[in-house]
């Protein structure tokens, strides 16, 4: 395998950052401590330019090449997040979270530590023409970070032309990666339905306007938009997650209420759901009598990779893991806040392969630190290739 051979040398460094990061998980925006790490490790290797406070708690660093920039692309970035989840850990790893409630569920430890040794490795060598921006996000495990930092001047301030993103997969072997054009993970949007009946004795119903059942009805009601509304080549998915009514067993209760996400991949289909929605809701309150509000939060965008530079980031996986071992994947119907400054600047999300791993979110999960070198590879490679001098 074409691993950089550099990248090889460094992989010990970049596991020991890893694993501190691990050790103090931060959330949303409050990643202080792993900003700061972030910043001083960049300012150590040299990178031309560190910025901090950018999305309130966004790090970025800038690293010139050493050779002279031709007519064409100069500037390109490459994102890593830094927050992790509020989930106890259940690793029992020598290095596993010391903050409880707190841990990288997710594996940005690992997106972290692997974009800081590819600046590291930019930094020393230089070998590209033009600017490598290293962008390190806050707030991406529901916090909308990556909106943060696009609307703080991001890519406008650092002149930014192309945007590259990659998360670790479980499931995906060590060694290999996925990808595909166009939607690759999903909108995110949220609904808090909260209904008002008429509350009473359980055994005199007929006085009451149950707000239990008219739940019921509301989520068996909202599964019909996706069976009979949603063209069925297409994709969506409705879960209802959260069903709050009543403390005793003979009380009708007088409120309700239901929270969940709505998930969709092109923007036809999430404006269909969300009408849809709308229309159901108000439906059940009539035939019911109940008094029902209903709050619809467009959340994450679609994740859409850009054709040309999926193309791109698929020949650099290629030259790291081999034409082989990188895949075409199914959309995932997860969302990633990535798909903001996939809307700013043309760009690509791409999975790393995690091995047989615990899945994401999931309390037993570790980033698996085999993955390294192919993750910081690729990022070498990716600015080396598209930032050579012509």
């Amino acid at each position: 395998m074409p691993i950089v051979n550099r990248v090889a040398d460094l992989q010990p460094d970049i596991q020991a950052w890893r694993r501190d990061i691990h050790e103090h998980p931060e959330l949303l925006y409050d990643v202080h401590r792993t900003a700061a790490f972030v910043a001083d490790r960049l300012r150590e290797f040299g990178c031309d330019e560190v910025v901090t406070g950018i999305g309130q708690t966004g790090v970025v660093g800038v690293i010139k090449g050493s050779k002279p920039a031709g007519e064409g692309l100069k500037v390109i970035g490459m994102r890593a997040d830094m927050d992790a989840l509020p989930v106890e850990e259940e690793t029992n790893l020598p290095y596993a979270s010391k903050t409880p409630g707190k841990m990288h569920a997710c594996g940005h430890d690992g997106h972290t530590a692997m974009l800081l040794g590819a600046a590291r490795y930019l930094a020393e060598t230089r070998n590209f023409a033009g600017d490598a921006v290293v962008i390190f996000q806050p707030a991406e495990e529901g916090g909308a970070g990556g909106a943060a930092m696009v609307k703080d001047g991001l890519m406008e301030r650092f002149g930014i032309e192309q945007v590259y993103g990659m998360h670790n997969g479980p499931g995906i072997p060590i060694g290999s990666f996925a990808i595909r054009p166009g939607p690759i993970m999903a909108a995110t949007d949220e609904v808090d339905i909260m209904i008002e009946g008429f509350g009473g004795h359980a055994a005199r119903p007929h006085k009451c306007v149950d707000s239990v059942l008219v739940g019921a009805q509301v989520i068996t009601a909202l599964q019909s938009i996706v069976a009979r509304s949603v063209d069925p080549l297409e994709s969506a998915v409705i879960s209802i997650c959260e069903f709050h009514a009543g403390n005793a067993r003979n009380v009708i209760p007088q409120t309700a209420t239901l929270r969940g996400t709505i998930r969709t991949l092109t923007p036809e289909v999430r404006r269909l759901v969300e009408k849809r929605v709308h229309e159901v809701v108000a439906g059940v309150a009539q035939i019911t009598g109940a008094k029902i509000d209903l709050r619809y939060k467009r959340n994450y965008p679609v994740v859409n990779n850009h054709a040309a530079e999926t193309e791109v980031a698929t020949r650099i996986a290629k030259h790291v893991a081999g034409e082989a071992n990188v895949l075409e994947m199914p959309p995932l119907m997860g969302g990633e806040d990535f798909a903001y400054m996939l809307e700013a600047r043309p760009g690509a999300f791409i999975f790393c392969g995690n091995g047989d791993s615990a899945g994401l979110h999931h309390p037993a999960y570790n980033f698996n630190d085999e993955a390294i070198v192919y993750g910081t590879s690729y990022w070498v490679k990716l600015v080396e290739e598209q930032l050579a001098a012509s």
